[in-house]
């Protein structure tokens, strides 16, 4: 990732080759599993399928959006997070994994995002650092 990419602040950090790559692809709406042949999905980097052990994991693409499956409000952040707070991090369901992030453009309270919501999965910028991060955005379908 080079400086700035995310709107990162200072040098650019090392790379985390397979999660960065996920990432960067799910930037540009491009964003994948892993899925071996019996639908067991995962997400970068894998080399084996935790479910049952196959190496025969090819890409399947993720849906552009997914349900709210649990969340919860952050109040007490850790330090990589503390220009955040307070903030809503949720568990989202995008057909064969869930992913964890952060729902953006709602109030950061309970009522703002319920289970079962559609959100939108994109990638954005912590405020705290400018690193990258999972974000949902509520959709018209909420």
């Amino acid at each position: 990732m080079s400086d700035g990419e995310y709107g990162g602040k200072g040098p650019a950090p090392a790379r985390n080759a397979g999660y960065d790559e996920w990432l960067d692809a799910l930037a540009e709406g491009e964003g994948y599993a892993l899925v071996c042949p019996d639908g067991h999905g995962s997400l970068p980097p894998r080399r084996v399928c935790p479910e049952c052990g196959t190496t025969d994991l090819p890409r399947e693409s993720l849906p552009a959006t997914g349900t709210v499956e649990s969340y919860t409000v952050v109040h007490v952040p850790s330090p990589r997070f503390a220009d955040d707070a307070p903030y809503v991090t949720a568990i989202v369901d995008v057909g064969p994994v869930r992913l964890t992030g952060v729902v953006r453009g709602v109030a950061s309270e309970a009522a703002a995002v319920d289970v079962g919501d559609s959100v939108a999965v994109d990638v954005a910028e912590r405020a705290t650092d400018g690193e990258p991060l999972v974000v949902f955005r509520p959709t018209d379908g909420t």
